[in-house]
């Protein structure tokens, strides 16, 4: 994992453009995997806590016998279930 205060820099040659200037930080950022690093840390979300994932799967374990009593009581079809959310 690359560390959070890792310093890019870049100083402009004598007879270098602005573009090049960018080209070439660009290029030294992506060398350390700086880019990757961001676009990994983009969407990152904190782990659940085991009793979270334990009430959430409670939960869910729930719902679906409650579910399979419907059906086995003929209240709900289970063939309109595949088809939910199809448009």
């Amino acid at each position: 994992m690359v560390a959070a205060g890792i310093r890019v820099e870049v100083r402009r040659g004598k007879n270098e453009s602005s573009s090049a200037l960018i080209r070439r930080f660009t290029r030294r950022a992506q060398g350390l995997g700086l880019v990757h690093e961001v676009r990994d840390r983009r969407y990152w979300q904190r782990t659940k806590s085991k009793n979270v994932n334990h009430k959430r799967a409670l939960i869910s374990k729930m719902r679906r016998e409650r579910y399979d009593d419907l059906v086995k009581l003929g209240k709900i079809d289970p063939a309109a279930r595949k088809t939910r959310g199809k448009r």
